[in-house]
């Protein structure tokens, strides 16, 4: 299969596997960045000289920037066609990630950063719009099979690389890397995706507008930086954090309004109102949130606990990847056969019994520990993620969007949006919700922990017997006790609270499995789609 295009007399042909294989990458890699400077953020702040609070905006201005573009993406791609947008925004994305190392001046990193996001947002909305139409119907399975390891794999593959780029190389490695491998997206996107000549507004038909967009894209921009930065700002106490969320509400608003006074050719908001596609928005939403079993709560807990650093994370997530694209492969040899919410919904039960293995843990538990639940948990992931992709390509299929270039554009517009957004709010949720209950379990145990009580006494006297050799005086043996003591009682308060993030997201994986029980099924499936494409074949 290939395109052809007529340049200067002679014919060029492009093929578009190339052009599918430059859109995992790019998502990969917008993906694989943001993860970088999540779990390098401590690396990054020593080596630039920064206080806690002024890293902590590095990783959230880049996923602000990737936020903006997601539903101006929509506006772009319909406008320009995804070969002119790739290629530009590869090209700034590569630069931004050479010169940033560079960028001693703080305000002006964070610029570089809104930049680079901006740039690398363009990358996953576009992605899985043009597999969809550039891919054979008969290789329909394998592209979904690839744009779900691309996601889920990269996401485990971050701590691993960090580690190593920090022990062997420099923290500019954490921008370089993409920097490196985004020139061979660029490449696969030349000889890829043929380009498009540029629309043309219809007779009596309003040029597309571009300010709807906007509205929209700032105030999603915002909400998602009042939310990733919420826990730290206090929440509702800090005026930064109500300003961010009013404005973010209130041009939102506005955006919405200006579509259905003046409507925009580009997106079809009733498009999206169809009872499949908000349940699966709910359950990307779902996914999203228990994919933090992996991502942050085990690296919390072995961080906080166990005192491991990146390089020590990366290989207890590391071999996850080898069961998860077994799982794909698995989930891409099911789809052909069984209904796709069977297949999501086995995954989400896997995931909530690694959950529910994972709760019961002790301040003994060690990454080793965790081998079992969590091979569990990645088999579930790599379920549940090619499901729930194979059930949004049959319910684009279905919905006749494929003949139909806005409603398709909306659609990834939409879940790039929901991914990014929703996600965001299930990880502030959950760093909320780990606040909470170790303040809870801390307050609890140190009800029973209290000064005169015979077990306080005798502990508090054990402890001092053991640092008397390493004090000047009993006084400070005394002293160093009962600093061991609150440590201990923080410890087992810690441990106790990330068993009920485990517990609530074993929850959350039921409720998502009754969400897709209600999702409808589809007329046309995959068995059908590819008997289809067999006998045009034949």
């Amino acid at each position: 299969m290939s395109d052809t295009a007529q340049t200067t007399g002679t014919v060029r042909t492009y093929q578009p596997i190339l052009g599918v294989g430059a859109v995992l990458l790019g998502a990969a890699l917008a993906t694989f960045l943001g993860r970088l400077l999540s779990v390098g953020a401590g690396d990054l702040r020593g080596a630039l000289g920064l206080d806690f609070d002024s890293a902590s905006w590095i990783g959230t201005t880049y996923n602000m920037g990737m936020m903006f573009i997601g539903p101006f993406s929509v506006f772009l791609g319909g406008l320009l066609g995804p070969r002119r947008v790739l290629i530009a925004c590869a090209g700034i994305f590569t630069l931004l990630c050479i010169v940033a190392p560079f960028v001693s001046h703080f305000p002006l990193l964070l610029a570089v950063l809104a930049l680079a996001g901006l740039t690398a947002g363009t990358f996953y909305p576009l992605s899985l719009s043009f597999i969809l139409r550039n891919l054979p119907q008969r290789y329909a399975l394998y592209g979904i099979g690839a744009y779900a390891f691309d996601i889920v794999v990269t996401t485990h593959v971050a701590h691993s690389w960090e580690g190593w780029i920090m022990r062997t190389l420099s923290w500019r490695w954490i921008f370089w890397t993409d920097a490196l491998l985004t020139p061979v997206m660029i490449l696969l996107v030349l000889f890829g995706i043929a380009p498009q000549p540029l629309p043309k507004p219809k007779d009596g038909q309003a040029p597309p507008s571009w300010r709807g967009f906007l509205y929209a894209s700032v105030g999603a921009a915002l909400l998602y930086g009042a939310l990733d930065q919420g826990q730290r700002m206090d929440w509702w106490r800090s005026t930064t954090f109500v300003a961010m969320v009013i404005t973010g509400i209130f041009l939102v608003l506005c955006a919405l309004i200006r579509h259905f006074i003046r409507p925009n050719p580009l997106i079809n908001y009733p498009f999206l109102r169809r009872r499949n596609t908000i349940l699966l928005a709910f359950v990307l939403i779902f996914f999203r949130f228990s994919l933090l079993s992996t991502v942050l709560v085990v690296p919390t807990y072995l961080g906080n606990i166990q005192g491991y650093n990146a390089d020590q994370i990366g290989p207890v997530l590391l071999w996850l990847a080898i069961p998860e694209v077994l799982a794909g492969f698995l989930a891409v040899f099911l789809l052909a056969r069984i209904d796709t919410r069977i297949i999501l919904g086995s995954g989400f039960a896997l995931m909530g019994l690694g959950c529910l293995m994972n709760a019961s843990l002790t301040s003994a538990w060690s990454g080793t520990n965790f081998q079992l639940s969590q091979l569990v948990l990645s088999l579930g992931e790599g379920l549940a993620f090619n499901g729930l992709v194979g059930v949004l390509i049959l319910d684009i299929l279905n919905s006749g969007a494929m003949s139909r270039g806005i409603d398709l554009l909306t659609f990834s517009g939409f879940f790039q949006t929901i991914r990014l957004l929703g996600g965001e709010v299930g990880s502030a949720y959950m760093q909320h919700f780990l606040q909470v209950r170790e303040q809870f379990h801390s307050n609890t145990i140190g009800l029973h922990v209290q000064r005169g009580a015979a077990d306080s006494t005798q502990r508090l006297q054990g402890l001092t017997l053991g640092m008397r050799a390493q004090a000047t005086g009993p006084d400070q043996a005394g002293g160093r006790a009962f600093e061991l003591l609150g440590l201990t009682i923080r410890k087992q308060a810690f441990t106790l609270a990330t068993t009920d993030c485990f517990l609530l997201l074993a929850c959350a994986a039921v409720v998502c499995m009754v969400i897709v029980s209600a999702i409808s099924s589809h007329k046309l499936q995959y068995k059908a789609l590819l008997a289809s494409a067999k006998g045009q074949n034949a």
